[in-house]
């Protein structure tokens, strides 16, 4: 594993960590949010799950994530990030690509598919459609209070790099600002999509399946029984899974 930086178009410094393996195959593994690049050791591990299968593998903090440069957090920036991350990826020889990502990540890679390298993704937890969040039950009256009058907060986050994250006005209302059906229809890649039946996941998972109909015929959704979003509890079935969609696609 070796450690690397790249810049997005916005001069912002980005921080990944790089597996090499032979051939020009890579996977770009993208964080969710308030998130970072290891994903509470769920991307070390699927990390090298993908490297084992033979694969390259660059993960890395979004802006304002990790290691990377501080700049609150806003759907656009995180495109932004994963673009320039795709980028860095064809300069350094990779011509095929797997976006791998996780709740809001998810939301990302589809948002940036580009039928030029990418030949298919592997979602997990996705927001495939818009999602309307009970903010109150999620951040403090302070903290809300604070984006009211300035457009933006800041959340203590537990995170080996960082103290806190940036979030803005915009980046709330972008999970609930989404055309599903725009979004979807333009996906011409297999994609395989894997959700869990509790807790958030009772919200998010309905809304991918009403969207299947969009996405090409050979893309699948899986749901794991009982797993919530996080799919702590379940990290083996999700290895499998994955393994499993790469050996075919």
């Amino acid at each position: 594993m070796q450690r690397v930086t790249f810049s997005n178009s916005r001069g912002l410094t980005l921080v990944g960590d790089l597996y090499r393996n032979e051939g020009t195959q890579i996977v770009i593994m993208c964080h969710g949010f308030l998130s970072n690049r290891s994903s509470r050791g769920r991307f070390d591990l699927f990390a090298s799950t993908f490297h084992k299968l033979g694969y390259s593998v660059l993960r890395f903090d979004f802006g304002g994530c990790g290691e990377s440069d501080d700049t609150p957090l806003t759907l656009s920036n995180e495109a932004d990030d994963l673009t320039s991350a795709i980028n860095y990826a064809s300069k350094a020889g990779f011509t095929e690509m797997v976006l791998y990502g996780h709740s809001l990540g998810a939301r990302v890679c589809l948002e940036v598919y580009h039928p030029k390298y990418v030949k298919t993704m592997i979602l997990t937890g996705a927001g495939t459609g818009p999602v309307h969040y009970h903010w109150p039950d999620h951040f403090t009256e302070e903290e809300l209070a604070e984006l009211h009058r300035t457009g933006y907060f800041s959340v203590k986050v537990v995170d080996p790099y960082r103290e806190e994250m940036m979030i803005s006005k915009e980046m709330l209302l972008d999970f609930e600002q989404c055309n599903q059906k725009q979004m979807l229809s333009r996906i011409s890649c297999p994609i395989l999509l894997i959700h869990g039946n509790q807790g958030e996941e009772e919200i998010l998972m309905p809304i991918t399946k009403q969207g299947m109909k969009w996405l090409p015929e050979n893309s699948k959704l899986k749901v794991i029984d009982g797993s919530e979003h996080h799919f702590m509890n379940h990290l083996e079935t999700v290895q499998e899974m994955l393994s499993e969609w790469l050996s075919t696609y």
